[in-house]
Protein backbone atom coordinates (compact mmCIF):
# COMPACT_ATOMS: atom_id res chain seq x y z
CA UNK A 1 0.00 0.00 0.00
CA UNK A 2 1.64 3.21 -1.09
CA UNK A 3 0.77 6.74 -0.13
CA UNK A 4 -1.29 8.67 -2.65
CA UNK A 5 -1.04 12.45 -2.96
CA UNK A 6 -3.74 14.70 -4.30
CA UNK A 7 -4.10 18.43 -4.40
CA UNK A 8 -5.55 19.67 -1.11
CA UNK A 9 -9.04 21.04 -1.01
CA UNK A 10 -10.20 23.98 1.09
CA UNK A 11 -9.29 23.96 4.76
CA UNK A 12 -11.76 22.14 6.96
CA UNK A 13 -12.66 23.44 10.39
CA UNK A 14 -12.92 21.03 13.30
CA UNK A 15 -16.51 20.06 14.15
CA UNK A 16 -18.07 21.65 17.21
CA UNK A 17 -17.46 19.68 20.41
CA UNK A 18 -21.12 18.77 20.82
CA UNK A 19 -21.77 17.76 17.21
CA UNK A 20 -18.98 15.35 16.35
CA UNK A 21 -20.27 11.96 15.23
CA UNK A 22 -22.72 10.65 16.01
CA UNK A 23 -24.21 13.96 15.00
CA UNK A 24 -27.98 14.40 15.26
CA UNK A 25 -29.74 12.46 12.53
CA UNK A 26 -30.76 14.76 9.72
CA UNK A 27 -28.33 17.53 10.67
CA UNK A 28 -27.42 19.44 7.51
CA UNK A 29 -24.72 20.10 6.79
CA UNK A 30 -22.94 17.37 8.79
CA UNK A 31 -19.67 18.25 10.51
CA UNK A 32 -16.90 18.54 7.89
CA UNK A 33 -14.60 15.58 7.34
CA UNK A 34 -11.31 15.02 5.53
CA UNK A 35 -11.06 12.56 2.65
CA UNK A 36 -8.11 10.14 2.66
CA UNK A 37 -7.44 8.79 -0.82
CA UNK A 38 -5.82 5.37 -0.69
CA UNK A 39 -5.07 2.73 -3.34
CA UNK A 40 -6.44 -0.78 -3.15
CA UNK A 41 -4.39 -3.21 -1.10
CA UNK A 42 -4.46 -6.29 1.06
CA UNK A 43 -7.16 -6.32 3.71
CA UNK A 44 -4.58 -6.59 6.50
CA UNK A 45 -3.04 -3.23 5.57
CA UNK A 46 -6.40 -1.52 5.27
CA UNK A 47 -7.65 -2.81 8.62
CA UNK A 48 -4.38 -1.73 10.21
CA UNK A 49 -4.85 1.77 8.78
CA UNK A 50 -8.33 2.02 10.30
CA UNK A 51 -6.94 1.04 13.70
CA UNK A 52 -3.96 3.40 13.41
CA UNK A 53 -6.31 6.32 12.73
CA UNK A 54 -8.48 5.29 15.69
CA UNK A 55 -5.34 5.37 17.84
CA UNK A 56 -4.79 8.96 16.70
CA UNK A 57 -8.30 9.84 17.88
CA UNK A 58 -7.74 8.04 21.18
CA UNK A 59 -4.55 10.04 21.71
CA UNK A 60 -6.33 13.34 20.99
CA UNK A 61 -4.41 13.86 17.74
CA UNK A 62 -7.38 13.61 15.38
CA UNK A 63 -9.48 16.78 15.37
CA UNK A 64 -11.36 16.29 12.07
CA UNK A 65 -13.14 13.06 11.07
CA UNK A 66 -11.41 11.04 8.35
CA UNK A 67 -13.43 9.27 5.66
CA UNK A 68 -12.20 6.87 3.01
CA UNK A 69 -13.16 4.03 0.69
CA UNK A 70 -11.05 1.12 -0.47
CA UNK A 71 -11.27 -2.27 -2.15
CA UNK A 72 -9.40 -5.44 -1.27
CA UNK A 73 -7.20 -6.80 -4.05
CA UNK A 74 -8.38 -10.37 -3.57
CA UNK A 75 -11.33 -12.15 -1.95
CA UNK A 76 -10.84 -12.25 1.83
CA UNK A 77 -12.99 -13.42 4.73
CA UNK A 78 -12.94 -10.90 7.59
CA UNK A 79 -14.23 -12.09 10.96
CA UNK A 80 -15.32 -9.83 13.81
CA UNK A 81 -13.04 -9.13 16.74
CA UNK A 82 -14.82 -11.69 18.93
CA UNK A 83 -16.07 -14.10 16.28
CA UNK A 84 -15.37 -17.82 16.45
CA UNK A 85 -14.22 -18.74 12.97
CA UNK A 86 -15.64 -22.26 12.80
CA UNK A 87 -19.06 -21.02 13.86
CA UNK A 88 -19.31 -18.56 10.97
CA UNK A 89 -16.87 -19.72 8.28
CA UNK A 90 -16.41 -22.89 6.23
CA UNK A 91 -12.63 -23.24 6.42
CA UNK A 92 -12.47 -26.07 3.90
CA UNK A 93 -14.42 -24.02 1.36
CA UNK A 94 -12.05 -21.11 1.95
CA UNK A 95 -9.03 -23.34 1.34
CA UNK A 96 -10.58 -24.73 -1.84
CA UNK A 97 -11.32 -21.22 -3.13
CA UNK A 98 -7.95 -19.78 -2.05
CA UNK A 99 -9.66 -17.26 0.26
CA UNK A 100 -7.68 -16.03 3.26
CA UNK A 101 -9.20 -15.38 6.69
CA UNK A 102 -8.27 -12.29 8.73
CA UNK A 103 -9.68 -10.66 11.87
CA UNK A 104 -10.73 -7.02 12.20
CA UNK A 105 -10.62 -4.76 15.30
CA UNK A 106 -14.39 -4.14 15.41
CA UNK A 107 -17.30 -6.33 16.44
CA UNK A 108 -20.07 -7.90 14.42
CA UNK A 109 -20.29 -10.97 12.22
CA UNK A 110 -18.12 -12.21 9.38
CA UNK A 111 -18.07 -10.59 5.92
CA UNK A 112 -16.42 -11.44 2.62
CA UNK A 113 -14.71 -8.74 0.63
CA UNK A 114 -12.67 -8.35 -2.53
CA UNK A 115 -13.06 -6.91 -6.03
CA UNK A 116 -16.58 -5.60 -6.48
CA UNK A 117 -17.09 -4.86 -2.76
CA UNK A 118 -16.39 -1.24 -1.82
CA UNK A 119 -15.24 -0.82 1.77
CA UNK A 120 -15.78 2.46 3.58
CA UNK A 121 -14.44 3.83 6.86
CA UNK A 122 -15.19 6.78 9.13
CA UNK A 123 -12.77 7.55 11.96
CA UNK A 124 -13.91 10.43 14.15
CA UNK A 125 -13.03 12.17 17.42
CA UNK A 126 -15.54 11.88 20.24
CA UNK A 127 -15.99 14.33 23.11
CA UNK A 128 -14.96 13.43 26.64
CA UNK A 129 -17.39 11.46 28.76
CA UNK A 130 -19.50 8.36 28.19
CA UNK A 131 -20.11 7.51 24.52
CA UNK A 132 -23.62 8.01 23.12
CA UNK A 133 -26.03 5.06 23.03
CA UNK A 134 -25.13 2.44 20.43
CA UNK A 135 -28.33 2.94 18.44
CA UNK A 136 -27.61 6.65 18.15
CA UNK A 137 -24.11 5.86 16.92
CA UNK A 138 -25.48 3.59 14.20
CA UNK A 139 -28.31 5.93 13.22
CA UNK A 140 -26.11 9.02 13.15
CA UNK A 141 -23.73 7.37 10.69
CA UNK A 142 -25.94 5.11 8.58
CA UNK A 143 -28.96 7.33 7.95
CA UNK A 144 -26.97 10.08 6.18
CA UNK A 145 -25.18 7.38 4.17
CA UNK A 146 -28.46 5.72 3.16
CA UNK A 147 -29.80 9.09 2.04
CA UNK A 148 -26.69 9.82 -0.04
CA UNK A 149 -26.73 6.37 -1.65
CA UNK A 150 -30.43 6.73 -2.46
CA UNK A 151 -29.52 9.82 -4.49
CA UNK A 152 -27.90 7.43 -7.00
CA UNK A 153 -31.41 6.28 -7.91
CA UNK A 154 -31.38 3.10 -5.83
CA UNK A 155 -33.77 2.96 -2.80
CA UNK A 156 -31.38 2.35 0.11
CA UNK A 157 -32.74 2.04 3.64
CA UNK A 158 -31.29 1.30 7.06
CA UNK A 159 -32.43 -2.04 8.42
CA UNK A 160 -31.70 -3.91 11.63
CA UNK A 161 -29.14 -2.28 13.88
CA UNK A 162 -26.28 -1.77 11.43
CA UNK A 163 -27.30 -2.87 7.92
CA UNK A 164 -28.13 -0.99 4.76
CA UNK A 165 -30.55 -2.69 2.40
CA UNK A 166 -31.99 -2.21 -1.06
CA UNK A 167 -35.77 -2.13 -1.25
CA UNK A 168 -36.74 -4.65 -3.95
CA UNK A 169 -39.86 -6.44 -5.13
CA UNK A 170 -38.61 -9.47 -3.17
CA UNK A 171 -38.30 -7.48 0.06
CA UNK A 172 -35.39 -5.58 1.54
CA UNK A 173 -32.08 -7.20 0.60
CA UNK A 174 -28.79 -6.43 2.30
CA UNK A 175 -26.09 -4.44 0.50
CA UNK A 176 -24.02 -3.33 3.50
CA UNK A 177 -22.95 -4.75 6.84
CA UNK A 178 -21.22 -2.41 9.27
CA UNK A 179 -19.34 -2.54 12.54
CA UNK A 180 -17.92 -0.09 15.03
CA UNK A 181 -15.30 0.21 17.72
CA UNK A 182 -15.38 2.95 20.34
CA UNK A 183 -12.38 4.02 22.37
CA UNK A 184 -12.02 6.96 24.72
CA UNK A 185 -11.86 9.97 22.42
CA UNK A 186 -12.58 8.18 19.17
CA UNK A 187 -14.94 6.16 16.98
CA UNK A 188 -14.15 3.73 14.16
CA UNK A 189 -17.13 2.91 11.95
CA UNK A 190 -16.57 0.82 8.84
CA UNK A 191 -18.37 -1.59 6.58
CA UNK A 192 -19.04 -3.18 3.23
CA UNK A 193 -20.95 -1.94 0.21
CA UNK A 194 -21.68 -4.77 -2.22
CA UNK A 195 -21.61 -3.30 -5.71
CA UNK A 196 -20.51 -5.94 -8.25
CA UNK A 197 -19.38 -8.72 -5.95
CA UNK A 198 -19.43 -12.48 -6.51
CA UNK A 199 -22.34 -13.24 -4.17
CA UNK A 200 -22.09 -16.97 -4.85
CA UNK A 201 -18.66 -16.92 -3.18
CA UNK A 202 -20.29 -15.72 0.04
CA UNK A 203 -22.71 -18.64 -0.13
CA UNK A 204 -19.79 -21.05 -0.46
CA UNK A 205 -17.47 -19.78 2.28
CA UNK A 206 -19.83 -18.48 4.99
CA UNK A 207 -22.18 -20.50 7.14
CA UNK A 208 -25.62 -19.17 8.01
CA UNK A 209 -24.91 -16.58 10.72
CA UNK A 210 -25.44 -17.54 14.38
CA UNK A 211 -27.67 -14.48 14.81
CA UNK A 212 -29.53 -12.32 12.32
CA UNK A 213 -31.74 -9.21 12.11
CA UNK A 214 -35.47 -9.80 11.98
CA UNK A 215 -35.83 -8.59 8.40
CA UNK A 216 -33.61 -11.45 7.19
CA UNK A 217 -36.36 -13.90 8.18
CA UNK A 218 -34.10 -16.93 7.85
CA UNK A 219 -33.25 -16.29 4.18
CA UNK A 220 -30.05 -17.94 2.91
CA UNK A 221 -27.24 -15.71 1.68
CA UNK A 222 -28.31 -16.03 -1.96
CA UNK A 223 -31.83 -14.76 -1.28
CA UNK A 224 -30.77 -12.13 1.23
CA UNK A 225 -27.81 -10.32 -0.37
CA UNK A 226 -27.81 -8.15 -3.49
CA UNK A 227 -25.38 -5.86 -5.30
CA UNK A 228 -26.03 -2.11 -5.38
CA UNK A 229 -24.70 -1.95 -8.97
CA UNK A 230 -23.98 1.77 -9.26
CA UNK A 231 -20.19 1.63 -9.60
CA UNK A 232 -17.32 2.56 -7.24
CA UNK A 233 -17.21 6.19 -8.39
CA UNK A 234 -20.86 6.78 -7.49
CA UNK A 235 -20.35 5.07 -4.13
CA UNK A 236 -17.30 7.21 -3.35
CA UNK A 237 -19.25 10.35 -4.21
CA UNK A 238 -22.11 9.27 -1.94
CA UNK A 239 -19.77 8.51 0.98
CA UNK A 240 -18.07 11.88 0.60
CA UNK A 241 -21.41 13.69 0.45
CA UNK A 242 -22.82 11.84 3.48
CA UNK A 243 -19.96 13.03 5.69
CA UNK A 244 -19.08 16.34 4.02
CA UNK A 245 -15.59 15.10 3.14
CA UNK A 246 -14.62 18.18 1.14
CA UNK A 247 -11.03 18.60 2.28
CA UNK A 248 -8.11 16.23 1.68
CA UNK A 249 -5.89 14.50 4.21
CA UNK A 250 -2.44 14.14 2.66
CA UNK A 251 -0.71 11.75 5.07
CA UNK A 252 -1.26 8.51 6.93
CA UNK A 253 0.70 6.74 9.70
CA UNK A 254 2.89 4.52 7.52
CA UNK A 255 5.14 3.14 10.26
CA UNK A 256 2.28 2.38 12.65
CA UNK A 257 0.35 0.59 9.92
CA UNK A 258 3.38 -1.59 9.14
CA UNK A 259 3.77 -2.45 12.82
CA UNK A 260 0.10 -3.36 13.21
CA UNK A 261 0.23 -5.59 10.13
CA UNK A 262 3.34 -7.36 11.43
CA UNK A 263 2.23 -7.75 15.04
CA UNK A 264 -1.50 -8.32 14.59
CA UNK A 265 -3.25 -8.53 11.24
CA UNK A 266 -0.76 -10.85 9.54
CA UNK A 267 -0.27 -12.88 12.73
CA UNK A 268 -2.06 -16.22 12.81
CA UNK A 269 -2.24 -16.04 16.61
CA UNK A 270 -4.43 -12.91 16.34
CA UNK A 271 -6.68 -14.41 13.68
CA UNK A 272 -7.10 -17.72 15.52
CA UNK A 273 -7.30 -16.31 19.05
CA UNK A 274 -10.77 -17.73 19.80
CA UNK A 275 -10.40 -21.04 17.95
Amino acid sequence: MRQTTRQPGPASASPPHDSVPPWPVGQRPPPPSAWLAMPSGRAEEQLALDEALLEEAHAGLLTTPVVRTWMAEEPTVVVGSSSRIDEEVDREACRAAGVRIVRRPSGGLTVVLGPGCVMWSLIAPLPAGPPPPIDRLHAGVLEPLAEALSATGRPVVRRGLSDLALATADGDRKISGNALRVRRGGLLYHGTLLDAFDLELITRVLRHPPREPGYRAGRPHGAFLVNLAVGPAAIETAVRQAFAADSQRQHWPVDRVAALVRDRYADTAWTERFD
